[in-house]
This record gives structure tokens, sequence and C-alpha cells, in this order.
């Protein structure tokens, strides 16, 4: 990396990655993107830059890896800067036909990222699923904050713990919704991979809840995308289920990070409650129907 001689790196502050990030330029005027990680997560970053290339193969618009080494500070990639801004800013004031096409746009790309599979020896996910849900609900319930109607999100859990049985997996962006994502001329740009994994692939609309609270058209553009119109009343209800158990766990994520993070989080958990009729209705409130016809 020292070899570059940038003539900017203009540090960015948004994300909750341990990365540091920075804009920066060469003399040439090229652009980047350049994570700093810290040494310790060496293979774990290395695997990742790799596993990246294989996505852009696929040809999913996003920051394209361009190189990966060690430098002074610790472990370097390099990626190609997005000249666009942030969705969550932009979305939300376009008409509400953009902003349902873009959804979809971003439906239909994460249907190509869910194209890689995941390596044959993955535990069963109703197994790994299960372990990772009895482990919220514990931490939940020791963290000293409740939320009204957290029983009927936890009811609603243990109803429905068969709906994971038999589920695929596939390779997961891990953190896929609104805020990571940019518009670059009208087009929806993905970004910060840094949270990859494998599991179900319907798992990864545990954080539509930020698309939704954004924009209706747009959340519902995106399932409509990556189904191609409405989605079967089994991903509905295993959609409730993961948004019930990510509910309960962004309680107790949100406490180091101090009391706005969890007002806001609180928030959402009535959001949440409110969409689904007190877990009544697995199809959420937001789900526009009549933008099927």
């Amino acid at each position: 990396m020292e070899t570059f001689d940038f003539i900017s790196k203009i540090p960015i502050d948004k994300g909750w990655s341990e990365d540091k990030k920075y804009h920066v330029t060469k003399k040439d005027g090229s652009e980047f993107l350049l994570r700093i990680s810290p040494s310790p997560l060496f293979e774990a970053r290395k695997s990742l830059f790799e596993l990246l290339q294989k996505i852009v193969d696929l040809g999913i618009p996003m920051s394209k890896p361009v190189e990966f080494g060690i430098c002074s500070e610790g472990v370097y990639s390099l990626h190609t800067w997005i000249h666009g801004k942030d969705a969550e800013e932009i979305i939300p004031f376009l008409s509400e036909a953009d902003q349902y096409k873009l959804g979809y746009e971003s439906g239909e790309i994460l249907r190509k990222i869910h194209s890689i599979p995941a390596p044959s020896m993955e535990e069963e996910w109703d197994i790994r699923f299960n372990r990772k849900t009895n482990n919220k609900i514990q931490k939940y319930n020791e963290c000293g904050l409740r939320f009204v109607g957290d029983d009927k999100i936890i009811e609603y859990i243990e109803k429905n713990r068969d709906l994971l049985k038999n589920r695929p997996q596939c390779f997961q962006h891990g953190d896929y919704h609104i805020g990571n994502m940019m518009i670059e001329d009208g087009k929806i740009v993905i970004i910060d991979f840094d949270r990859p994994d494998f599991g179900d692939p319907w798992e990864e609309f545990n954080r539509i809840v930020w698309c939704a609270q954004s924009s209706p058209h747009f959340a519902t553009g995106q399932l409509n995308g990556y189904f191609g119109g409405k989605p079967p009343i089994e991903f509905f209800k295993l959609l409730a289920f993961y948004i019930s158990s990510n509910t309960l766990s962004s309680i107790y994520w949100a406490i180091p990070f101090g009391q706005v993070q969890i007002d806001t989080m609180m928030r959402q958990s009535q959001d949440v409650l409110a969409w689904y009729d007190n877990m009544q209705h697995p199809v959420p409130a937001w789900y526009l129907e009549e933008l099927n016809s």
C-alpha cells in the first residue's frame, strides 16, 4: 500500500466495522476505497477478498476488489470507488414507482448473490439456527431490558421452530439492507460485504425492517424482485421468525452503543409487532399486495 503514493486519504466514519476506511486518490486521479484491518484478521480478510472476486464475476454491481496485502498498519484491501449517494438518503424522496423499481433491482441482485453455494460440510440449518436462537433468547432475558410485547415475539419463535427444517444454505451478504446500498447513475450498488456467512437464503431478509421503515415500496419491490412476483406464504412465515429472532438480539446488541441506539431498537420492536398484528399475521403490513397486479 505504501507504494501507491496517495495524494489524498480521507477517513470514512460510517458503519460498524472495526476496519479503518478511507477514500483515497492516486496521482492519476483514480479513486479507491481503502480498508485497513487489524493484523490478526489476515486470513479472514484474505478469504473475504477472494470471495469478493467470485461475486464480481457474477456481475454484481459493487465496489470491486483491486488489491490485498499487508501494510504497516495491518491488513489492507483496495476497492474501486463508488461515485454515488447513500440509498437510504435518496430513495425516500423518489417517486413510489422508482422506489419500487430500485427495490425490485435489489431483490434481483440478491438472488444472484445467493447463487454461490454453501460448503458441503455446513451443519444442518435447523440445528445451527435453533442453537443461535436459544442463545439470543437467553441473552435477551439476561440483558435487563424489556420491550412491550416481547412475549408475543418469543411465543411466535417457539411455535414455529419446525420451519427451519430442511432449509437450503448458500452464501449470504450478511447485512443486506438499504443502509448498505448506494445509488450510482440511477442504479443500485451493494456495499459492505464484511459480514459474510453461509445459511438459509431467506434469513438474509432479516434486516428488511430497515428497508420497510425507509420505504414500503422499496421493501415490497425487493421481495418481488427476488421471487419474480409475490413470495410464497412459507417465506413470509419464516421471515417473521427471522425478524422475531433479530428483534430480540437487537436490544442487547444496542446496549454498548448507548441510549440512542437502545431507543432506536425499542421503537423498531414496536414497529415489528404492529406490522405483524402482535405476530398474528405472517404477511407484514408494509408489504403492498396491490403492486403484484
